[in-house]
Protein backbone atom coordinates (compact mmCIF):
# COMPACT_ATOMS: atom_id res chain seq x y z
CA UNK A 1 0.00 0.00 0.00
CA UNK A 2 2.90 2.09 -0.70
CA UNK A 3 1.99 6.39 -1.05
CA UNK A 4 3.65 6.29 -4.25
CA UNK A 5 0.87 3.92 -6.18
CA UNK A 6 -2.10 5.62 -4.74
CA UNK A 7 -4.09 8.08 -7.00
CA UNK A 8 -6.11 11.03 -5.45
CA UNK A 9 -9.41 9.28 -5.90
CA UNK A 10 -7.93 6.23 -3.79
CA UNK A 11 -7.02 8.76 -1.20
CA UNK A 12 -10.96 10.20 -1.11
CA UNK A 13 -12.21 6.51 -1.32
CA UNK A 14 -9.91 5.74 2.25
CA UNK A 15 -10.75 9.53 3.23
CA UNK A 16 -14.40 8.64 3.63
CA UNK A 17 -14.22 4.58 3.93
CA UNK A 18 -12.18 5.41 7.34
CA UNK A 19 -14.12 8.84 8.34
CA UNK A 20 -17.38 6.89 8.10
CA UNK A 21 -16.40 3.84 10.11
CA UNK A 22 -15.09 6.05 12.93
CA UNK A 23 -18.63 8.43 13.19
CA UNK A 24 -20.15 4.70 13.79
CA UNK A 25 -18.00 3.95 16.53
CA UNK A 26 -17.79 7.38 18.09
CA UNK A 27 -22.13 7.54 17.51
CA UNK A 28 -21.95 3.96 19.54
CA UNK A 29 -20.07 4.97 22.19
CA UNK A 30 -22.33 8.05 22.58
CA UNK A 31 -25.30 5.81 23.35
CA UNK A 32 -23.98 2.76 24.45
CA UNK A 33 -21.78 1.48 27.15
CA UNK A 34 -21.68 -2.70 28.11
CA UNK A 35 -20.19 -2.50 31.62
CA UNK A 36 -19.35 -6.54 31.86
CA UNK A 37 -16.98 -6.49 28.73
CA UNK A 38 -15.58 -2.78 29.49
CA UNK A 39 -14.34 -3.58 32.73
CA UNK A 40 -12.84 -6.98 32.25
CA UNK A 41 -10.65 -5.29 29.69
CA UNK A 42 -10.05 -2.15 31.10
CA UNK A 43 -9.64 -2.95 34.97
CA UNK A 44 -7.14 -6.04 33.74
CA UNK A 45 -5.18 -3.62 31.58
CA UNK A 46 -5.13 -0.81 34.54
CA UNK A 47 -4.01 -3.68 36.49
CA UNK A 48 -1.09 -4.61 34.19
CA UNK A 49 -0.30 -0.77 33.86
CA UNK A 50 -0.01 -1.06 37.77
CA UNK A 51 2.88 -3.85 37.31
CA UNK A 52 0.69 -6.80 38.19
CA UNK A 53 2.01 -9.67 35.67
CA UNK A 54 -1.01 -11.51 34.38
CA UNK A 55 -0.91 -15.31 34.36
CA UNK A 56 1.78 -15.28 36.92
CA UNK A 57 -0.01 -12.74 39.97
CA UNK A 58 -3.78 -13.34 38.52
CA UNK A 59 -5.53 -15.63 36.17
CA UNK A 60 -6.14 -14.36 32.53
CA UNK A 61 -7.32 -17.35 30.46
CA UNK A 62 -6.95 -14.72 27.26
CA UNK A 63 -4.26 -14.29 24.85
CA UNK A 64 -1.99 -10.84 26.12
CA UNK A 65 -2.00 -8.14 23.34
CA UNK A 66 -5.20 -6.45 23.64
CA UNK A 67 -5.11 -6.08 27.41
CA UNK A 68 -1.11 -4.82 26.72
CA UNK A 69 -1.93 -2.24 24.11
CA UNK A 70 -4.66 -0.77 26.46
CA UNK A 71 -2.58 -0.77 29.72
CA UNK A 72 0.20 1.35 27.44
CA UNK A 73 -2.28 3.62 26.17
CA UNK A 74 -3.19 4.04 30.04
CA UNK A 75 0.60 4.56 31.12
CA UNK A 76 0.55 6.69 28.56
CA UNK A 77 -2.49 9.03 28.25
CA UNK A 78 -3.77 8.12 31.94
CA UNK A 79 -7.01 6.75 33.11
CA UNK A 80 -9.21 8.26 30.40
CA UNK A 81 -12.09 6.46 29.15
CA UNK A 82 -12.31 8.49 25.89
CA UNK A 83 -8.80 7.96 24.97
CA UNK A 84 -9.48 4.18 24.24
CA UNK A 85 -12.70 5.32 22.48
CA UNK A 86 -10.23 7.29 19.98
CA UNK A 87 -8.49 3.95 19.37
CA UNK A 88 -11.52 1.96 18.51
CA UNK A 89 -12.58 4.59 16.62
CA UNK A 90 -9.04 4.95 14.62
CA UNK A 91 -8.32 1.24 14.81
CA UNK A 92 -12.46 0.58 13.19
CA UNK A 93 -11.30 2.82 10.46
CA UNK A 94 -8.52 1.79 9.44
CA UNK A 95 -9.63 -1.86 9.69
CA UNK A 96 -12.03 -0.85 7.00
CA UNK A 97 -9.53 1.02 4.89
CA UNK A 98 -7.55 -2.26 5.24
CA UNK A 99 -10.12 -4.52 3.98
CA UNK A 100 -10.55 -2.27 0.90
CA UNK A 101 -7.34 -2.25 -0.48
CA UNK A 102 -6.99 -6.15 0.44
CA UNK A 103 -10.64 -6.53 -2.12
CA UNK A 104 -8.51 -4.46 -4.41
CA UNK A 105 -5.67 -6.71 -4.37
CA UNK A 106 -8.12 -9.86 -4.98
CA UNK A 107 -10.31 -8.67 -7.72
CA UNK A 108 -7.38 -6.45 -9.61
CA UNK A 109 -6.93 -8.29 -13.04
CA UNK A 110 -9.76 -10.45 -12.60
CA UNK A 111 -12.45 -8.57 -12.97
CA UNK A 112 -13.68 -5.60 -15.03
CA UNK A 113 -14.21 -2.47 -12.95
CA UNK A 114 -12.34 -4.03 -9.93
CA UNK A 115 -11.88 -0.64 -8.10
CA UNK A 116 -16.03 -0.08 -8.33
CA UNK A 117 -16.65 -3.68 -6.87
CA UNK A 118 -13.93 -3.41 -4.26
CA UNK A 119 -15.20 -0.23 -2.99
CA UNK A 120 -18.88 -1.21 -2.83
CA UNK A 121 -17.81 -4.66 -0.76
CA UNK A 122 -16.06 -2.11 1.52
CA UNK A 123 -18.81 -0.21 1.85
CA UNK A 124 -21.21 -1.98 4.52
CA UNK A 125 -18.23 -1.85 6.65
CA UNK A 126 -19.13 1.25 7.57
CA UNK A 127 -21.37 -0.10 9.92
CA UNK A 128 -20.54 -3.21 10.14
CA UNK A 129 -16.87 -2.70 10.86
CA UNK A 130 -14.74 -4.59 13.48
CA UNK A 131 -15.14 -1.91 16.19
CA UNK A 132 -18.80 -0.69 15.09
CA UNK A 133 -20.95 -3.19 16.79
CA UNK A 134 -19.00 -3.65 20.00
CA UNK A 135 -17.49 0.21 20.04
CA UNK A 136 -15.44 -0.99 22.98
CA UNK A 137 -11.91 -2.46 23.37
CA UNK A 138 -11.49 -6.04 22.90
CA UNK A 139 -9.58 -8.84 21.68
CA UNK A 140 -12.48 -10.33 18.76
CA UNK A 141 -11.84 -6.69 17.12
CA UNK A 142 -8.01 -6.62 17.77
CA UNK A 143 -7.79 -9.64 16.19
CA UNK A 144 -9.43 -9.30 12.79
CA UNK A 145 -7.45 -6.53 12.48
CA UNK A 146 -4.23 -8.13 13.00
CA UNK A 147 -5.08 -10.99 10.13
CA UNK A 148 -6.12 -7.61 8.37
CA UNK A 149 -2.64 -6.35 8.29
CA UNK A 150 -1.29 -9.73 7.22
CA UNK A 151 -3.28 -10.28 4.44
CA UNK A 152 -2.04 -6.83 3.15
CA UNK A 153 1.02 -7.64 4.21
CA UNK A 154 1.26 -11.20 2.23
CA UNK A 155 -0.39 -9.68 -0.89
CA UNK A 156 2.50 -7.28 -1.31
CA UNK A 157 4.97 -10.10 -0.05
CA UNK A 158 3.58 -11.93 -3.56
CA UNK A 159 3.01 -9.07 -5.78
CA UNK A 160 7.20 -8.54 -5.35
CA UNK A 161 7.85 -12.08 -5.55
CA UNK A 162 8.40 -13.09 -1.91
CA UNK A 163 11.82 -11.40 -1.41
CA UNK A 164 13.68 -12.98 1.02
CA UNK A 165 13.65 -10.51 3.92
CA UNK A 166 10.47 -9.19 3.55
CA UNK A 167 9.21 -12.52 3.23
CA UNK A 168 10.89 -13.67 6.37
CA UNK A 169 9.68 -10.28 8.41
CA UNK A 170 5.61 -10.76 6.98
CA UNK A 171 6.08 -14.50 8.35
CA UNK A 172 7.07 -12.98 11.80
CA UNK A 173 4.53 -10.87 11.37
CA UNK A 174 1.86 -13.57 11.24
CA UNK A 175 2.12 -14.99 14.97
CA UNK A 176 0.30 -11.44 15.90
CA UNK A 177 -3.17 -12.82 16.04
CA UNK A 178 -2.24 -16.10 17.83
CA UNK A 179 -1.40 -13.80 20.53
CA UNK A 180 -4.27 -11.29 20.36
CA UNK A 181 -7.22 -14.19 20.52
CA UNK A 182 -5.71 -18.09 20.65
CA UNK A 183 -8.41 -19.53 19.09
CA UNK A 184 -9.28 -17.48 16.44
CA UNK A 185 -5.28 -16.61 15.76
CA UNK A 186 -4.22 -20.25 16.11
CA UNK A 187 -6.71 -21.01 12.99
CA UNK A 188 -5.38 -18.26 11.22
CA UNK A 189 -1.75 -19.37 11.29
CA UNK A 190 -2.32 -23.27 11.62
CA UNK A 191 -4.07 -22.72 8.42
CA UNK A 192 -2.05 -20.07 6.76
CA UNK A 193 1.30 -22.58 7.28
CA UNK A 194 -0.71 -25.36 5.60
CA UNK A 195 -1.68 -23.62 2.87
CA UNK A 196 2.02 -22.18 2.02
CA UNK A 197 3.27 -26.12 2.62
CA UNK A 198 0.82 -26.78 -0.03
CA UNK A 199 1.94 -24.58 -2.52
CA UNK A 200 5.84 -25.00 -1.61
CA UNK A 201 4.86 -29.13 -2.79
CA UNK A 202 2.74 -27.51 -5.91
CA UNK A 203 6.07 -25.23 -6.55
CA UNK A 204 8.55 -28.33 -5.68
CA UNK A 205 6.22 -30.70 -8.51
CA UNK A 206 6.34 -28.41 -11.33
CA UNK A 207 10.05 -26.71 -10.71
CA UNK A 208 8.87 -23.48 -9.53
CA UNK A 209 11.37 -21.39 -7.07
CA UNK A 210 10.82 -21.78 -3.27
CA UNK A 211 12.74 -19.49 -1.62
CA UNK A 212 10.44 -17.21 -1.05
CA UNK A 213 7.72 -19.16 0.62
CA UNK A 214 10.27 -21.40 2.43
CA UNK A 215 11.36 -17.75 4.26
CA UNK A 216 8.26 -16.82 4.98
CA UNK A 217 7.80 -20.17 6.96
CA UNK A 218 11.16 -19.33 8.52
CA UNK A 219 10.14 -16.27 9.56
CA UNK A 220 7.00 -17.70 11.38
CA UNK A 221 8.89 -20.41 12.93
CA UNK A 222 11.13 -17.88 14.55
CA UNK A 223 8.39 -14.97 15.97
CA UNK A 224 6.49 -17.89 17.23
CA UNK A 225 10.34 -18.59 19.08
CA UNK A 226 10.46 -15.42 20.00
CA UNK A 227 7.29 -14.90 21.24
CA UNK A 228 7.66 -18.22 23.50
CA UNK A 229 10.89 -17.33 24.45
CA UNK A 230 9.21 -13.70 25.86
CA UNK A 231 6.68 -15.83 27.32
CA UNK A 232 8.92 -17.33 29.15
CA UNK A 233 10.98 -15.27 30.74
CA UNK A 234 8.35 -13.03 31.84
CA UNK A 235 5.04 -15.10 33.30
CA UNK A 236 6.44 -18.98 32.33
CA UNK A 237 4.99 -20.62 29.40
CA UNK A 238 3.35 -23.25 32.01
CA UNK A 239 1.12 -20.78 33.43
CA UNK A 240 0.77 -19.26 30.26
CA UNK A 241 -0.17 -22.80 28.60
CA UNK A 242 -2.63 -23.36 31.89
CA UNK A 243 -4.59 -20.23 31.60
CA UNK A 244 -4.94 -19.57 27.92
CA UNK A 245 -5.36 -23.12 27.07
CA UNK A 246 -5.95 -25.66 29.43
CA UNK A 247 -8.77 -23.53 31.30
CA UNK A 248 -10.06 -21.40 28.36
CA UNK A 249 -10.88 -24.39 26.41
CA UNK A 250 -12.28 -26.34 29.54
CA UNK A 251 -14.62 -23.11 29.89
CA UNK A 252 -15.48 -22.25 26.13
CA UNK A 253 -15.52 -24.69 23.53
CA UNK A 254 -18.85 -25.33 22.66
CA UNK A 255 -20.03 -29.08 21.32
CA UNK A 256 -19.25 -30.04 17.91
CA UNK A 257 -23.22 -29.98 16.86
CA UNK A 258 -23.57 -26.78 17.83
CA UNK A 259 -20.53 -25.55 15.82
CA UNK A 260 -22.20 -27.83 12.88
CA UNK A 261 -25.75 -26.58 13.38
CA UNK A 262 -25.52 -23.50 11.33
CA UNK A 263 -25.65 -25.47 8.25
CA UNK A 264 -28.77 -27.45 8.98
CA UNK A 265 -31.22 -24.45 8.13
CA UNK A 266 -33.23 -25.42 5.64
CA UNK A 267 -33.45 -22.45 3.90
CA UNK A 268 -29.74 -22.78 2.86
CA UNK A 269 -30.70 -25.28 0.29
CA UNK A 270 -32.96 -22.76 -1.57
CA UNK A 271 -30.38 -20.28 -0.96
CA UNK A 272 -27.92 -22.47 -2.51
CA UNK A 273 -29.80 -23.78 -5.35
CA UNK A 274 -30.64 -19.89 -6.46
CA UNK A 275 -27.06 -19.69 -6.04
CA UNK A 276 -26.26 -22.36 -8.64
CA UNK A 277 -28.96 -21.34 -10.99
CA UNK A 278 -27.27 -17.62 -11.07
CA UNK A 279 -23.48 -19.29 -12.02
CA UNK A 280 -25.30 -20.99 -14.69
CA UNK A 281 -27.48 -18.59 -16.24
CA UNK A 282 -24.06 -16.75 -16.42
CA UNK A 283 -22.17 -19.69 -18.01
CA UNK A 284 -25.13 -20.49 -20.29
CA UNK A 285 -25.13 -16.75 -21.63
CA UNK A 286 -23.02 -17.05 -24.31
CA UNK A 287 -24.71 -14.23 -26.34
CA UNK A 288 -24.36 -11.23 -23.33
CA UNK A 289 -28.18 -10.93 -23.04
CA UNK A 290 -27.89 -8.23 -20.58
CA UNK A 291 -31.09 -9.11 -18.79
CA UNK A 292 -30.25 -12.96 -18.42
CA UNK A 293 -26.86 -11.26 -17.15
CA UNK A 294 -28.46 -8.84 -14.33
CA UNK A 295 -30.79 -12.04 -13.82
CA UNK A 296 -27.98 -13.97 -12.67
CA UNK A 297 -26.46 -11.69 -10.28
CA UNK A 298 -29.90 -10.79 -8.84
CA UNK A 299 -30.27 -14.91 -7.97
CA UNK A 300 -26.73 -15.11 -6.94
CA UNK A 301 -27.39 -12.34 -4.28
CA UNK A 302 -30.62 -13.54 -2.94
CA UNK A 303 -30.13 -14.47 0.67
CA UNK A 304 -28.49 -10.54 1.05
CA UNK A 305 -31.22 -9.34 -0.35
CA UNK A 306 -33.78 -11.45 1.65
CA UNK A 307 -31.76 -9.66 4.83
CA UNK A 308 -33.26 -6.26 3.07
CA UNK A 309 -36.24 -7.29 2.54
CA UNK A 310 -37.18 -9.05 6.12
CA UNK A 311 -36.47 -5.68 7.12
CA UNK A 312 -40.31 -4.21 5.75
CA UNK A 313 -41.96 -7.96 6.64
CA UNK A 314 -40.78 -8.25 10.20
CA UNK A 315 -40.38 -5.61 12.93
CA UNK A 316 -39.16 -7.90 15.82
CA UNK A 317 -34.85 -7.33 15.63
CA UNK A 318 -34.22 -10.53 17.09
CA UNK A 319 -35.15 -12.19 13.66
CA UNK A 320 -33.93 -9.61 11.38
CA UNK A 321 -30.72 -10.14 13.18
CA UNK A 322 -31.18 -13.78 12.36
CA UNK A 323 -31.60 -12.99 8.94
CA UNK A 324 -28.22 -10.96 8.50
CA UNK A 325 -26.21 -14.00 10.18
CA UNK A 326 -27.78 -16.53 8.17
CA UNK A 327 -25.51 -15.20 5.10
CA UNK A 328 -22.99 -16.31 6.70
CA UNK A 329 -23.20 -20.65 6.64
CA UNK A 330 -24.21 -19.24 2.85
CA UNK A 331 -20.94 -17.61 1.77
CA UNK A 332 -19.03 -20.37 4.03
CA UNK A 333 -20.64 -23.06 1.52
CA UNK A 334 -20.41 -21.36 -1.96
CA UNK A 335 -16.78 -20.00 -0.99
CA UNK A 336 -15.50 -23.82 -0.44
CA UNK A 337 -17.68 -24.96 -3.04
CA UNK A 338 -15.93 -22.23 -5.85
CA UNK A 339 -12.73 -22.63 -4.16
CA UNK A 340 -12.73 -26.21 -4.86
CA UNK A 341 -13.80 -26.29 -8.58
CA UNK A 342 -11.83 -23.07 -9.37
CA UNK A 343 -8.48 -24.19 -7.84
CA UNK A 344 -7.28 -24.63 -11.35
CA UNK A 345 -7.25 -21.27 -12.57
CA UNK A 346 -5.47 -19.88 -9.83
CA UNK A 347 -2.08 -19.65 -8.06
CA UNK A 348 -0.39 -18.38 -4.60
CA UNK A 349 -1.67 -16.85 -1.96
CA UNK A 350 -5.29 -16.58 -4.14
CA UNK A 351 -5.30 -20.16 -4.47
CA UNK A 352 -5.15 -20.57 -0.55
CA UNK A 353 -6.35 -17.51 1.27
CA UNK A 354 -10.68 -18.78 0.89
CA UNK A 355 -9.32 -21.91 2.59
CA UNK A 356 -7.54 -19.82 5.89
CA UNK A 357 -10.60 -17.54 6.09
CA UNK A 358 -12.97 -20.23 6.46
CA UNK A 359 -10.95 -22.25 9.00
CA UNK A 360 -10.13 -18.98 10.54
CA UNK A 361 -13.57 -17.81 10.56
CA UNK A 362 -14.70 -21.66 11.93
CA UNK A 363 -12.16 -20.64 14.74
CA UNK A 364 -13.62 -17.45 15.84
CA UNK A 365 -17.01 -19.61 16.09
CA UNK A 366 -15.27 -21.80 18.85
CA UNK A 367 -16.31 -18.98 21.42
CA UNK A 368 -20.04 -18.24 20.92
CA UNK A 369 -20.87 -19.73 17.31
CA UNK A 370 -22.14 -17.72 15.02
CA UNK A 371 -24.92 -15.22 16.91
CA UNK A 372 -21.79 -14.32 19.37
CA UNK A 373 -18.86 -14.69 17.38
CA UNK A 374 -19.39 -12.82 13.96
CA UNK A 375 -19.59 -9.45 15.19
CA UNK A 376 -16.14 -8.32 14.43
CA UNK A 377 -15.34 -10.98 11.62
CA UNK A 378 -17.41 -8.97 8.77
CA UNK A 379 -14.62 -8.34 7.06
CA UNK A 380 -13.60 -11.39 6.99
CA UNK A 381 -16.94 -12.02 5.40
CA UNK A 382 -16.46 -9.66 2.68
CA UNK A 383 -13.40 -11.36 1.31
CA UNK A 384 -14.97 -14.13 0.94
CA UNK A 385 -17.56 -12.52 -1.23
CA UNK A 386 -14.56 -10.79 -3.18
CA UNK A 387 -12.91 -14.55 -3.48
CA UNK A 388 -16.65 -15.80 -4.61
CA UNK A 389 -16.98 -12.94 -7.10
CA UNK A 390 -13.42 -13.64 -8.69
CA UNK A 391 -14.05 -17.31 -8.62
CA UNK A 392 -16.98 -17.29 -10.86
CA UNK A 393 -17.26 -18.90 -14.20
CA UNK A 394 -16.97 -16.30 -17.07
CA UNK A 395 -16.44 -16.16 -21.08
CA UNK A 396 -16.39 -12.77 -21.19
CA UNK A 397 -15.24 -10.20 -18.68
CA UNK A 398 -17.52 -7.72 -20.44
CA UNK A 399 -20.55 -10.04 -20.25
CA UNK A 400 -19.45 -10.74 -16.90
CA UNK A 401 -19.24 -7.24 -16.02
CA UNK A 402 -23.14 -7.17 -15.55
CA UNK A 403 -23.14 -9.73 -13.28
CA UNK A 404 -20.61 -8.69 -11.73
CA UNK A 405 -21.86 -4.98 -10.64
CA UNK A 406 -25.79 -6.36 -10.28
CA UNK A 407 -24.22 -9.07 -7.55
CA UNK A 408 -21.93 -6.39 -5.55
CA UNK A 409 -24.36 -3.76 -5.70
CA UNK A 410 -27.55 -5.40 -4.33
CA UNK A 411 -24.79 -7.45 -1.77
CA UNK A 412 -23.63 -3.88 -0.93
CA UNK A 413 -26.92 -2.14 -0.23
CA UNK A 414 -28.43 -5.08 1.87
CA UNK A 415 -26.23 -4.97 3.55
CA UNK A 416 -25.19 -1.86 4.42
CA UNK A 417 -29.05 -1.05 5.17
CA UNK A 418 -29.69 -4.48 7.30
CA UNK A 419 -26.35 -4.18 8.81
CA UNK A 420 -27.60 -0.43 9.53
CA UNK A 421 -30.58 -1.85 11.21
CA UNK A 422 -28.54 -4.40 12.84
CA UNK A 423 -26.05 -2.32 14.68
CA UNK A 424 -29.11 0.28 15.69
CA UNK A 425 -31.10 -2.09 17.39
CA UNK A 426 -27.79 -3.63 19.13
CA UNK A 427 -29.65 -6.78 18.86
CA UNK A 428 -25.93 -8.42 19.65
CA UNK A 429 -25.71 -7.02 22.93
CA UNK A 430 -28.80 -8.02 23.69
CA UNK A 431 -26.84 -9.76 26.97
CA UNK A 432 -26.75 -6.49 28.87
CA UNK A 433 -29.77 -3.83 30.00
CA UNK A 434 -29.05 -1.15 27.32
CA UNK A 435 -32.70 0.26 26.16
CA UNK A 436 -33.86 1.32 29.54
CA UNK A 437 -34.18 5.24 31.29
CA UNK A 438 -32.47 8.17 30.15
CA UNK A 439 -29.25 8.69 28.55
CA UNK A 440 -26.20 9.41 31.47
CA UNK A 441 -23.00 10.51 30.84
CA UNK A 442 -20.51 9.99 33.39
CA UNK A 443 -18.85 13.17 35.26
CA UNK A 444 -15.92 11.57 36.97
CA UNK A 445 -12.82 12.70 35.16
CA UNK A 446 -11.66 8.99 34.01
CA UNK A 447 -14.60 8.03 32.75
CA UNK A 448 -15.15 11.22 30.19
CA UNK A 449 -16.92 9.86 27.54
CA UNK A 450 -19.23 6.80 29.09
CA UNK A 451 -22.55 7.40 28.29
CA UNK A 452 -25.35 4.54 28.44
CA UNK A 453 -29.45 4.75 29.56
CA UNK A 454 -30.44 3.72 32.72
CA UNK A 455 -29.39 4.29 36.73
CA UNK A 456 -25.95 2.32 36.46
CA UNK A 457 -23.67 5.81 36.11
CA UNK A 458 -24.63 7.59 39.01
CA UNK A 459 -25.38 4.54 41.24
CA UNK A 460 -21.93 3.45 40.27
CA UNK A 461 -20.38 6.97 41.06
CA UNK A 462 -22.37 7.13 44.13
CA UNK A 463 -20.06 4.05 45.09
CA UNK A 464 -16.82 5.63 44.04
CA UNK A 465 -17.73 9.25 46.11
CA UNK A 466 -18.32 6.81 49.43
CA UNK A 467 -15.46 4.94 49.10
CA UNK A 468 -12.79 8.35 48.51
CA UNK A 469 -14.88 9.14 51.87
CA UNK A 470 -15.12 5.82 53.80
CA UNK A 471 -12.79 3.32 52.67
CA UNK A 472 -8.93 4.01 53.01
CA UNK A 473 -6.39 3.91 49.75
CA UNK A 474 -4.35 0.51 50.40
CA UNK A 475 -7.72 -1.23 52.02
CA UNK A 476 -8.45 -4.57 50.28
CA UNK A 477 -11.47 -4.45 48.51
CA UNK A 478 -14.01 -7.64 47.07
CA UNK A 479 -16.03 -6.85 44.57
CA UNK A 480 -19.49 -8.64 43.34
CA UNK A 481 -19.84 -9.36 40.55
CA UNK A 482 -17.22 -7.17 39.63
CA UNK A 483 -18.87 -5.39 36.87
CA UNK A 484 -17.94 -1.56 37.20
CA UNK A 485 -14.64 0.23 36.04
CA UNK A 486 -14.06 0.53 39.95
CA UNK A 487 -10.27 0.12 40.19
CA UNK A 488 -9.96 2.18 37.11
CA UNK A 489 -12.25 4.58 38.11
CA UNK A 490 -10.79 5.44 41.76
CA UNK A 491 -7.40 4.40 40.60
CA UNK A 492 -6.87 2.16 43.65
CA UNK A 493 -5.15 -1.25 43.17
CA UNK A 494 -6.95 -4.40 43.21
CA UNK A 495 -5.57 -6.97 45.93
CA UNK A 496 -7.80 -10.24 45.21
CA UNK A 497 -6.75 -12.36 41.95
CA UNK A 498 -10.15 -12.25 40.19
CA UNK A 499 -11.86 -9.16 38.76
CA UNK A 500 -15.00 -10.83 38.13
CA UNK A 501 -17.23 -14.08 39.20
CA UNK A 502 -18.04 -15.11 35.83
CA UNK A 503 -17.84 -19.10 35.26
CA UNK A 504 -15.57 -18.27 31.50
CA UNK A 505 -13.26 -16.29 34.00
CA UNK A 506 -13.19 -17.36 37.74
CA UNK A 507 -11.17 -20.50 38.30
CA UNK A 508 -12.31 -20.30 42.05
CA UNK A 509 -14.79 -21.83 44.34
CA UNK A 510 -16.73 -20.02 47.19
CA UNK A 511 -14.78 -21.98 49.56
CA UNK A 512 -11.62 -20.83 47.94
CA UNK A 513 -12.84 -17.23 47.45
CA UNK A 514 -13.40 -16.75 50.90
CA UNK A 515 -10.12 -18.28 52.31
CA UNK A 516 -8.74 -15.65 49.55
CA UNK A 517 -10.25 -13.33 50.74
CA UNK A 518 -8.41 -13.98 54.45
CA UNK A 519 -4.81 -14.48 53.07
CA UNK A 520 -5.16 -11.27 50.59
CA UNK A 521 -5.95 -9.17 53.61
CA UNK A 522 -9.31 -7.98 51.73
CA UNK A 523 -11.42 -5.44 54.27
CA UNK A 524 -14.32 -4.92 52.59
CA UNK A 525 -16.49 -6.40 50.61
CA UNK A 526 -19.01 -4.98 47.91
CA UNK A 527 -21.93 -6.24 46.48
CA UNK A 528 -23.83 -4.81 43.65
CA UNK A 529 -28.08 -5.50 43.61
CA UNK A 530 -29.35 -4.85 40.54
CA UNK A 531 -26.79 -5.77 37.12
CA UNK A 532 -26.99 -4.54 33.77
CA UNK A 533 -26.48 -8.32 32.36
CA UNK A 534 -29.27 -9.57 31.72
CA UNK A 535 -28.78 -13.36 33.51
CA UNK A 536 -26.56 -13.45 36.73
CA UNK A 537 -23.40 -14.25 35.86
CA UNK A 538 -22.17 -15.63 39.81
CA UNK A 539 -22.32 -19.49 39.85
CA UNK A 540 -23.89 -20.42 43.26
CA UNK A 541 -23.93 -16.65 44.37
CA UNK A 542 -26.22 -17.46 47.56
CA UNK A 543 -23.94 -19.94 49.22
CA UNK A 544 -20.74 -17.63 48.39
CA UNK A 545 -22.52 -14.48 50.15
CA UNK A 546 -23.17 -16.58 53.33
CA UNK A 547 -19.40 -18.25 53.23
CA UNK A 548 -18.38 -14.33 53.16
CA UNK A 549 -20.61 -13.32 55.64
CA UNK A 550 -18.62 -15.23 58.40
CA UNK A 551 -16.04 -12.51 57.82
CA UNK A 552 -18.28 -9.60 56.91
CA UNK A 553 -20.59 -7.33 58.49
CA UNK A 554 -22.88 -5.19 56.69
CA UNK A 555 -22.13 -1.63 57.41
CA UNK A 556 -24.39 0.57 54.35
CA UNK A 557 -26.29 0.33 51.98
CA UNK A 558 -26.30 3.07 48.84
CA UNK A 559 -28.81 2.87 45.94
CA UNK A 560 -27.37 -0.36 44.23
CA UNK A 561 -24.54 -1.71 46.13
CA UNK A 562 -24.50 -2.97 49.71
CA UNK A 563 -21.01 -2.52 51.72
CA UNK A 564 -19.57 -4.86 54.31
CA UNK A 565 -16.43 -4.67 56.70
CA UNK A 566 -14.54 -7.69 57.83
CA UNK A 567 -15.54 -8.01 61.20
Amino acid sequence: MSAATWRPRDWLAALLLFSATAAVVLWQNSRLGVLWDLSYILENSYRISLGDVPYRDFPLPYAPLTFLTQAALIRLTGRVFFHHVLYCAFVGGVGTVLTWRILLNLLRGTVSYAGVVALLLAAPLTVLGIYCIFPHPFYDADCTFAILICILLLQQAERRGFPLVRAFLTGAVLVIPLFVKQNVGLAFLGSTELGFATLIGIGWWRGRPLRGYISLMGGTAAGLLCALFLIHITVGLANYQRWTIQFAASRRTPPLAEMLGIYTDHILRWWIAAFVAGVLLLWLNRKGVRVLALLSGCLMSLPFAWSLIYLFIQEDSSERAERLLAVWPFVLIVTFMLALLGGRGRTGLKLILSFILIVTVHGAFLSQQLWGSTYSLWPLLMILVASTVSGLPSLSKARYAWTTITLTTLVAVSMLVSGGFYVWSHERLDYANLADGDLVHSTLPPLSGLSMRGDWIPDFEELVRFSEREIPKDDGILMIPGEDLFYYSSGRHRRFPVLMFDHTVNPYSPEQILELSRSQNIQWLVVKQDIQLDEEPVEEKDRLLDLLGQDFDQVDSLENYEIYRRK
